[in-house]
């Protein structure tokens, strides 16, 4: 082959590629043109917010799957994200961060929601052990109010009302399919509520036992009583006195499962089912997705699910 033709033909390859990948770029950018940029902060506000928005969002999290966010702290880069949000969404209490960060990444275009206002809010126990020279001070207990409430699907309706709202005040030119959205999603969510009401008023036993206390809510719903071996927060290490009691009210009560969590280590839930001779199982916060969990392709309806039927195996022993 002449050369010249040679190097017509790699020219041409050449130029055929730039021009496919500018193409490619501009299909992207298409995409996500004229769409709200959204950033959740956990994994219930991210799968919430995803359901209303539908095509018309592109929504984020910024809490990774995996990462406990109890105690997580945004990087510059997440700060550079919650600036440039059309809208944040976030659950409240849990994210001790965020009054600071958005007063700091300061946008006043930003449509803020947070999901939990306007719910009557539990209190719940922190317990924070200290251990000083005297020991009759060495137990303080604080009240907290409890976050979980997305663990209720009854009150998780009413978050994703407060995010629908939000969407529609950033793009009211889609209002009508943001409420088709949470109208079909609630739904399936008053669905999910009614098998927990099926399944739990007549459960055999009404009272459960786990690691910590992520399920007031559920069990206040469905006339259960949740005995956590620790407080609101997963990386708190109970008392031996405390252990003690829970332990002591296993036995009375005869609980046979003693639930411990997915992001969490469980080794405090199986010294008290090695004490009582009980067996463990999960039952998920849903704090965060884990890599099982992703394999698995599940989501808030699935992990709920899996959640209701964990605790009619273990109420029915």
């Amino acid at each position: 082959m002449k050369s010249w033709l040679r190097k017509s033909i790699v020219l041409g390859t050449g130029l055929s590629l730039i021009l496919a990948g500018c193409g490619n770029q501009a299909k992207e950018a298409a995409s996500t043109e004229g769409k709200l940029k959204v950033v959740t902060t956990f994994y219930p506000m991210y799968e919430f917010s995803k359901q209303v928005a539908g095509d018309h969002a592109e929504v984020v999290a910024l809490i990774p799957s995996g990462a406990e966010p109890h105690d997580w702290e945004p990087s510059a880069k997440d700060m550079a994200a919650i600036k440039n949000a059309d809208v944040f969404v976030y659950n409240g209490i849990v994210e001790g961060w965020a009054d600071s960060a958005l007063s700091s990444a300061a946008n006043e275009q930003r449509v803020v929601v947070e999901a939990s206002k306007g719910i009557s809010l539990m209190e719940g126990e922190e317990h924070d052990h200290e251990h000083g020279e005297e020991e009759e001070h060495s137990h303080e207990e604080e009240t907290h109010l409890d976050p979980h409430v997305w663990l209720d699907p009854v009150l998780a309706q009413q978050e994703v009302r407060a995010i629908q709202a939000a969407l529609e005040q950033a793009d009211p030119g889609n209002k009508e399919d943001y409420k088709k959205n949470a109208d079909q999603y609630i739904a399936k969510l008053q669905e999910l509520d009614l098998s927990f009401k099926e399944a739990l008023t007549n459960a055999k036993h009404k009272e459960f036992v786990t690691q910590h206390a992520a399920f007031g809510y559920l069990a206040k719903q469905y006339g259960l009583t949740q005995v956590p071996i620790a407080g609101l927060s997963p990386e708190q290490e109970p008392s031996p006195g405390e252990m003690a009691e829970v332990v002591k009210f296993a036995k009375e009560h005869q609980v046979q499962t003693i639930f411990f969590e997915t992001l969490v280590d469980p080794k405090v839930a199986q010294v008290v089912a090695d004490e009582i001779g009980a067996a463990t199982a999960v039952l998920n916060p849903l704090e965060g997705l884990t890599v099982e969990d992703i394999k698995n392709n599940l989501d808030y309806i699935g992990v709920m699910t899996n959640n209701l039927e964990a605790l009619k195996k273990a109420l029915n022993v």
